[in-house]
C-alpha cells in the first residue's frame, strides 16, 4: 500500500533544494595538473592565439595557391625549392612567386606561402624543383593564427567542471595554475547497534560497515570530500551530538541508517529538534519516498546545510545518492549545469518482464550483455540488503510511476554506474 503522504523523488529534491541557499562556495589556487574534475571558480580568459602561428597539418609543400590553379595531373606546375621548413624555428625566408619550400607537418608556414600541398600530390622532379599535380585552395592543410583559440576568447566558463582536454587546453595557453573552488565536506555518520568496523571479527547478530566506504567512494568519485565520523550506537543524545558537531565542519551530512519506523530510528526526531534552535525554515522537510529501493529517505535542512538519512540496505543508499546526493554536491561545489545532468546512457531492451507498483518509481538493477548483436538488460534480482546486486550490476532501469511495469523485448534507457 502507497502512502500518499510520501514524496516522489523528483518533488523531495526540489524541496531540498529550494531550502537551500548559499552563494559560491570558497576557492584556492591549485596547479593544473591537480584540477581534473574540479569546478573552475572564474572564467578563463586567454591572453594570446593558440596557435601563434600559421601551422602545417601535413607533411608537404609550402607554397602560394594562386601558384597552383589549373595544375593537373597531365599539366602540373612546377615550383622551385631552395629552402625547407625545420621544426620550432621561424622561417627566415619568403617565397616569392613559383617558388615552395618543403615543411613538415606543425611546422610553421614561410612568408609569401598560404596553403600546403601534400607530398601524395606532388613529385620531384630534380634536386631543387617540384611538379604540383593539382590546385591548393587557400588555407588547406593549415592551420590559421588564434583559429583553435583567439586572444580575448573566452575559454572555460565559471561553474564548469575540468576535464583532461580542458587542463591540456590550458597548458596549451601557458596557464599552469588555476582558481578552483574548494570540494564540499560531506559528513558520513553510521548508526546501528548491529554495525561493527570492517575488520573486526562478527559475533552472530553483528554485521560489517559496508556502507560509509560505499559512499565514501561515491563522494570522492563526484568531487566531494568525505569525513567519516564513526559508528555509533542507536542513542539520542549520542546521535544528536555527532551531528550537531558535523554542522560546523561539513557543507553535507549523510546519517545512514535510523530512517525506518522501528522504535530505535530517531533521526527524523533529531533533525527536528536541532532545527528548532535555528530559524523556522530549519528542520525536517520529508519522511518517506515513493521509491524502491528508498522508500523511508529522510531529508531536512539545518543551519542552510542539508542533512539526509539515508536507508541502511546498500541498494537503496546508492539509490538515494543518485537521486539526492549528487545533486546536492553539484549545488554546493559550485558546478553549473547546462540543462539538465548528463547521465552516462545506453539504450537497450529488457530481457524479461518486471512489474511495478503505480504511483511509485522502482529502480530495477540490470547487467548488461549482448544478444544477436543488441545489448539486453537482464534484471538482477534480490533484496535492497544485498550488497552483491550491485557489484553484479552495471546500471539502473527506472519505472515511472505512471507505468505498471515493464515487458520484456521493451527499449529501455539504462543509467550507467
Amino acid at each position: 500500500m502507497l502512502d500518499k503522504n510520501y514524496l516522489l523523488p523528483v518533488d523531495a529534491l526540489r524541496l531540498i533544494l529550494n531550502s537551500i541557499h548559499r552563494n559560491y562556495p570558497s576557492d584556492e589556487r591549485l596547479k593544473i595538473e591537480e584540477c581534473y574534475g574540479r569546478i573552475i571558480a572564474l572564467d578563463v580568459i586567454s591572453t594570446e592565439d593558440l596557435p601563434a602561428f600559421y601551422r602545417s597539418t601535413v607533411d608537404g609543400y609550402a607554397l602560394n595557391s594562386t601558384d597552383t590553379f589549373g595544375a593537373t595531373d597531365t599539366l602540373p606546375t612546377y615550383f622551385i625549392v631552395e629552402n625547407e621548413v625545420t621544426m620550432g624555428d621561424v622561417p627566415a625566408f619568403k617565397l616569392k612567386k613559383g617558388e615552395a619550400a618543403k615543411i613538415p607537418t606543425g611546422g610553421m608556414l614561410p612568408a609569401g606561402a598560404d596553403a600546403v600541398v601534400m607530398l601524395e600530390h606532388a613529385n620531384a622532379v630534380s634536386d631543387n624543383m617540384v611538379e604540383v599535380l593539382r590546385p591548393a585552395a587557400p588555407n588547406e592543410n593549415v592551420i590559421q593564427k588564434g583559429e583553435d583559440i583567439t586572444r580575448g576568447e573566452i575559454v572555460l566558463t565559471k561553474g564548469h567542471r575540468l576535464r583532461a582536454q580542458d587542463i591540456g587546453a590550458l597548458a596549451g595557453l601557458g596557464i599552469t595554475e588555476i582558481k578552483v573552488f574548494k570540494k564540499p565536506v560531506v559528513s558520513i555518520i553510521s548508526t546501528g547497534d548491529e554495525i561493527v568496523p570492517a575488520n573486526s571479527s562478527l559475533h552472530l547478530g553483528q554485521v560489517r560497515d559496508i556502507n560509509s566506504f560505499t559512499l565514501e567512494g561515491l563522494i570522492n568519485e563526484h568531487g566531494g570530500r568525505s569525513l567519516k565520523k564513526g559508528i555509533f550506537r542507536d542513542e539520542y543524545e549520542t546521535i544528536r551530538n555527532v551531528i550537531e558537531e558535523s554542522l560546523h565542519d561539513s557543507d553535507m551530512v549523510l546519517i545512514i541508517g535510523g530512517t525506518s519506523a522501528g522504535t530505535k530510528d530517531m533521526t527524523a526526531d533529531i533533525i527536528n529538534d536541532i532545527g528548532r534552535n535555528y530559524t523556522e525554515k530549519s528542520g525536517l522537510l520529508f519522511h518517506g519516498l515513493l521509491l524502491k529501493p528508498g522508500k523511508p529517505m529522510i531529508g531536512g535542512v539545518v543551519k542552510n546545510i542539508p542533512i539526509l538519512g539515508l536507508p541502511g540496505h546498500p541498494v537503496a543508499m546508492v539509490t538515494c545518492f543518485d537521486l539526492f546526493i549528487m545533486p546536492l554536491m553539484e549545488r554546493l561545489s559550485g558546478v553549473i549545469l547546462k540543462g539538465e545532468r548528463f547521465l552516462k546512457v545506453v539504450r537497450a531492451k529488457m530481457a524479461k518482464n518486471i512489474a511495478s507498483a503505480a504511483g511509485r518509481e522502482d529502480h530495477i538493477r540490470v547487467c548488461l550483455e549482448e544478444r544477436e548483436g543488441e545489448l539486453s538488460a537482464l534484471p538482477i534480482l534480490g533484496k535492497s540488503g544485498l550488497i552483491n546486486t550491485l557489484v553484479k550490476a552495471d546500471g539502473i532501469v527506472v519505472i515511472p510511476p505512471g507505468k505498471l511495469g515493464l515487458d520484456s523485448g521493451e527499449e529501455v534507457t539504462v543509467r550507467l554506474f
